[in-house]
């Protein structure tokens, strides 16, 4: 029975994996057009928005958000919990009212389609080499100044475990100290059963509601008043919270 799970949900990633090839293509010419003239950037966040929804309809995903403090119209920190690739996608549709850049590892440069806007339009994040590492939180913050939030997943990338959470990296609670703003946590609750792992051919995988939670935010007057590892531990405990307890802990 098991099997017979595994063999269908991997029916399923692969046809994820169709309908996002296919509207790659269709987006990709207006994400480039408008990354390269640089003063019409800030278009890229509703292509991205559209882009986010029509997946979301042609793959059967719809949104349940716990909405637990209402997002700032001010530049930002997201720090949020990466269970699945679907995370980043519908991240778009959760929090559609401001406008946001990933900060991401830099092996999503390997990936052809990827490579040309991701590097222009996010923030690779080269964590084997200090002085890029450095280039790359100078230019968050630069980012931040024009009004960009950042989303940065602190677990450093997805848990062999899911859904439970890895200990966090302090990158994103540097950069929200440095940039002098408040943090945004958010939980996905079950993107994980949603879309698994595509290399784990008996992992879960099929259409569904994706739960998200919007946590109550942490102020900039907060930020600036707190170091960085009460920082951390505050945001994990609020993503936490609705996660479920690992196991023998």
């Amino acid at each position: 029975m098991r099997l017979i799970i595994g063999i269908v949900s991997y029916c399923w990633k692969f046809y994820i994996g169709v309908v996002f090839i296919t509207t790659l293509f269709l987006f990709y010419p207006f994400l480039v057009f408008f990354i390269y003239a640089t003063s019409l950037k800030h278009h890229t966040f509703k292509i991205n928005i559209a882009w986010s929804r029509l997946v979301r309809i042609l793959c059967f995903y719809a949104l349940e958000i716990d909405d637990k403090s209402r997002e700032p119209d001010a530049p930002h920190i997201i720090c949020a919990n990466h269970t699945s690739y679907l995370d980043i996608f519908l991240l778009y549709s959760a929090l559609p009212k401001h406008k946001f850049l990933f900060m991401g590892k830099s092996e999503i440069l390997s990936y052809p389609l990827l490579k040309s806007f991701f590097k222009n339009l996010n923030i690779p994040v080269f964590r084997g080499d200090r002085l890029k590492a450095a280039k790359s939180f100078i230019q968050a913050r630069n980012e931040i100044g024009k009004g960009w939030s950042i989303v940065i997943f602190p677990e450093g990338g997805i848990p062999y475990k899911t859904p439970y959470l890895m200990e966090f990296k302090d990158g994103a609670f540097k950069l929200a100290k440095s940039a002098k703003v408040g943090i945004l946590p958010i939980t996905f609750k079950n993107n994980y059963h949603l879309f698994s792992d595509p290399e784990d051919f008996l992992g879960w995988a099929h259409p569904g509601l994706a739960k998200v939670v919007v946590h109550p935010f942490i102020s900039k007057e907060h930020v600036e008043n707190t170091d960085e590892k009460e920082l951390n531990k505050m945001t994990y405990a609020a993503i936490n919270s609705v996660l479920p307890t690992l196991p023998n802990t």
